[in-house]
């Protein structure tokens, strides 16, 4: 896979998200594991993406599925070992993949020796690497936090008499960065994996690592209702994104730049411009991409996501390089949410837009709603809040392969149900057929990946109203234009010039013309 000369790999290269437990199962288990995504990786590569982004695979109780670590230098045994790793990261390097880890530096999981040590006593050498306070006045939690799982922040532990500080589920308390030791701890858990050749990280929810000192009272939000997340029923002021925390990120850079072409991704929901100084400053640099989650996050029309393009994109310093997302293991699929006819257009302006697009695994097939009937329910935000539309298994459903028995996933029941249409909806069936969802991304993949003009051109919006979004990429002489239309009626494009290259639809339509959820790219 050819690079552009001098520029980094991450600005170039397109991210593919592996949700390890649903990609492919070696074990006959049901759950996916390391050796699955090796066996797999020809896939990857022939898909044409430049990287592979592995949500959590440390040891852990999967109270939160990984994301609730009980040793940040070790594998689960569900997913394999440190040598079936060491081989998957061989792997993917031969065939030109990057290899990008999940880090969970938030919180740990309860079990982790660290967590143990530090509730055994109040005077644990370890008992400052979390956050502890007494109790408020009334005997109650010390604040009004809310764990973005709903209830408290605060978990009481009646051992040391003291409550203990969780931004999500009891079972994963808070790290205390401002305690020079945890950090430093963290820090040779990072050096751990980038001496083992990994290419980077994804660092979850980054915002959250410091909290204001005194834990003062939150705002409280008066446009809350029961219909909404409890977390919201308070703004995180004090709880998330702290001025400290913008050090701990530089530091993570700089180490990560001690590494050479390494990429740190930090997961950041803010608006932009609090969003935008998290790429640091050109003496002190912070993560490489702050996550951009604005195409999940909107209204799905022309007009509303032209406005957010520019606006994004006016926020962003001198040296920040954009990103892009339309789904993730926390989203609801993007085919479910505005329909597999639209989702096609999604994929071509992911892949058209200026800056690093990241795909989630299953998108490329156009998997849609899937139903999780009521006990095979397995997020805990969903069993802490049902009914809310909060529910995380529906993205996270396992890959299908095939049409043979549980899709080629696995020779056992997989731990979540496949979509229901995977017998005509899967790798095998896609692969051949012109007008797949799969053809299309690979087809958008292998016209960005030869058209540097798509990688690192300039971005011109042409307009943004009845139903059309409309704009330019251009790199020396070298212009395409992406017109893509939200509509399922026709739209006149008559400012497009040139020859269609790709169409999100078959065959070509009349000229000047985008038939109803077409895009095309145009030069």
């Amino acid at each position: 896979m050819q690079r552009t000369p001098n520029r980094p790999w991450w600005e170039t290269g397109v991210v593919y998200q592996i949700y390890p437990r649903s990609f492919q199962d070696s074990g006959d288990d049901g759950i996916g594991d390391l050796a699955g995504i090796e066996r797999r990786l020809n896939y990857v590569f022939d898909l044409g993406v430049d990287a592979i982004w592995l949500s959590p695979i440390f040891p852990s109780p999967m109270a939160d599925f990984g994301y609730d670590v009980a040793d940040y230098c070790g594998i689960d045994p569900m997913f394999g070992d440190i040598v079936a790793f060491d081989r998957l990261v061989a792997a993917a390097h031969a065939r030109g993949l990057k290899i990008i880890l999940d880090f969970v530096p938030n919180h740990s999981s309860d079990q982790h020796p660290w967590f143990v040590e530090s509730r055994s006593s109040r005077d644990n050498p370890r008992r400052d690497w979390y956050i502890w306070a007494d109790a408020g006045p009334d005997g109650g939690p010390p604040n009004n936090w809310i764990s973005d799982f709903a209830g408290s922040s605060w978990e009481w532990d009646a051992r040391t008499e003291q409550f203990y500080l969780h931004a999500f589920l009891k079972e994963q308390p808070d790290l205390n960065w401002r305690n020079p030791a945890l950090k430093a701890a963290m820090f040779d858990a990072m050096r751990f994996w980038f001496d083992r050749g990994v290419d980077g990280f994804r660092i979850d929810v980054l915002w959250h690592i410091v909290k204001a000192k005194g834990f003062p009272d939150n705002p409280v939000n008066p446009g809350w209702t029961p219909e909404m997340n409890a977390r919201d029923q308070v703004f995180q002021k004090y709880s998330t994104d702290q001025p400290e925390a913008h050090q701990i990120a530089a530091e993570m850079r700089a180490l990560a730049d001690s590494y050479g072409a390494r990429v740190l991704i930090g997961e950041i929901f803010l608006p932009n411009e609090r969003h935008a100084k998290w790429f640091g400053t050109p003496d002190r640099p912070e993560v490489h991409l702050p996550f951009n989650f604005q195409l999940i996050e909107n209204e799905w029309n022309a007009e509303r996501i032209g406005q957010l393009i520019i606006d994004y994109e006016a926020s962003l310093p001198a040296d920040g390089w954009p990103n892009w997302v339309v789904g993730s293991h926390d989203a609801p699929r993007i085919a479910a949410r505005i329909g597999e006819a639209q989702a096609r257009v999604a994929a071509m302006l992911l892949l058209t837009l200026r800056g690093t697009p990241t795909l989630y695994q299953g998108d490329e097939l156009g998997i849609g709603k899937v139903d999780i009937p009521p006990d095979r329910v397995r997020d805990p935000q969903e069993l802490r809040q049902p009914g809310l539309g909060l529910g995380r298994d529906r993205s996270r459903t396992p890959m299908p392969w095939n049409g043979s028995c549980h899709a080629g996933f696995s020779s056992v029941e997989p731990w979540l149900p496949l979509n229901s249409d995977w017998k005509e909806r899967n790798v095998a069936a896609e692969a051949d057929k012109a007008r797949s969802m799969l053809t299309l991304y690979r087809r958008l993949l292998s016209v960005r990946r030869s058209t540097p003009a798509l990688n690192e051109g300039t971005f011109t919006l042409i307009r943004a109203d009845n139903d059309v979004l409309m704009f330019e990429r251009k790199l020396g002489r070298v212009r395409r234009t992406i017109a893509l239309n939200f509509s399922n009626e026709p739209r006149r494009i008559d400012s497009a010039r040139g020859k269609v290259i790709l169409s999100t639809l078959e065959g070509v339509g009349a000229s000047g013309e985008l038939r109803g959820n077409e895009g095309v790219i145009v030069g």
